[in-house]
């Protein structure tokens, strides 16, 4: 799925939608005997498996909607984090506070490009995961020199740091499982077909509500697809709070 880009995936749902729809309809057309039970029985079946079919899209909607807030909510608890890391650096003992200032606005640089620019990620994961354990050695050397409240609470403040950079490596590959993406497109195909047989079956013409109601489910669909994909979609989440932070960080950077 993560190959087809977000406006291809639109258009191929909606054709194979009109297909599985026009497949149904001549294959009712076939069947078609006048025999009124034999109608009833597939208007039965028709409301069903679309009621399924609505049951799973709206399921696999909120599956998505549920894991994109998850990654919205972590920026903004990141970007507080390093906020009062950032703020704690100033309570260690010189030089150790101005390295860890310096440290910290360059994770922010990695850790937003790596947040959006899908290109840079691994480059950049790679430099935010280097400045943990160059982080870390600051605040044991810190911690050496001035044993202390003051060093405690700022080790306690970059532990946050580190463990949300995990949760939210974490939070990017928590997707919607594949075997529901399958059972979705299976139920959508046989809702179609089903949809189009009972058309055929009563010799009703097509007409443009199926085109709607097709478009419809394409654009639900993609929707879903759209916030399963943390960095490929067209919804992003926001890393305004980041920005914040890194525009804070760079103004009260010392002069060169």
């Amino acid at each position: 799925m993560d190959a087809i880009p977000i406006r291809g995936l639109l258009v191929l749902t909606f054709l194979l939608a009109l297909v599985s729809v026009e497949a149904g309809y001549w294959l009712g057309k076939w069947r078609s005997r006048g025999d009124h039970e034999l109608e009833g029985t597939a208007s039965s079946t028709v409301a069903s498996t679309l009621g399924l079919l609505a049951f799973t899209l709206a399921f696999t909607f909120a599956m998505a909607a549920a894991r994109y807030d998850t990654r919205k909510e972590l920026v903004l608890a990141e970007a507080n984090a390093i906020g009062t890391t950032y703020l704690r650096a100033l309570l260690l003992p010189p030089p150790h506070a101005s390295a860890v200032r310096d440290q910290l606005r360059q994770y922010v640089d990695a850790r937003l490009a790596a947040a959006t620019s899908p290109e840079q990620f691994a480059e950049a994961r790679g430099r935010a995961e280097q400045l943990h354990g160059l982080l870390w050695r600051e605040a044991v050397a810190a911690a050496s020199v001035q044993d202390s409240e003051r060093t405690s609470l700022f080790i306690a403040s970059l532990n946050e740091v580190i463990d949300l950079h995990a949760k939210r490596l974490t939070a990017l590959r928590n997707r919607v499982p594949n075997a529901i993406w399958v059972f979705l497109f299976l139920t959508a195909v046989l809702g179609m077909v089903s949809m189009g047989y009972h058309t055929g079956l009563i010799g009703s013409r097509r007409t443009a509500a199926v085109v709607f109601l097709t478009l419809a489910f394409s654009g639900a669909l993609t929707l879903i697809a759209d916030l399963d994909r943390p960095q490929q979609g067209l919804i992003r989440v926001s890393q305004q709070a980041m920005k914040d932070l890194q525009a804070g960080m760079q103004a009260d950077a010392p002069a060169n």
